[in-house]
C-alpha cells in the first residue's frame, strides 16, 4: 500500500497541536489525531507511516512492547 500524501504531515501537525513530547505508542498517537478531529483509520497505519520515516531517520522507534515512537523537534 503506499502512503498516502501528507499523512505524516498530518502526524506532525496534531502532535504539535496537543504539545506532545517524549515517545508515544501508535495507538497514544491515534488517539491524540481522533481528539483533533483527524480520522486516520488504525494505530497499524500510524505505525507504518511512523516505521517508513524512521528509515530516514526522521522518526525515532524505541524497542519494546508496544513500540514507542519519537519524532524530533522539526524546529532544531
Amino acid at each position: 500500500m503506499a502512503m498516502r500524501e501528507g499523512e505524516f504531515e498530518r502526524i506532525l501537525t496534531v502532535l504539535e497541536e496537543a504539545d506532545a513530547d517524549g515517545t508515544l505508542t501508535a495507538r497514544e498517537i491515534c488517539d491524540l489525531l481522533e481528539e483533533h478531529d483527524e480520522a486516520f483509520g488504525s494505530a497499524h497505519r500510524v505505525a507504518t507511516v511512523l516505521g517508513r520515516r524512521a528509515q530516514s531517520g526522521e522518526v525515532e522507534v524505541i524497542q519494546g512492547q508496544p513500540y514507542r515512537y519519537r519524532v524530533p523537534d522539526r524546529d532544531n
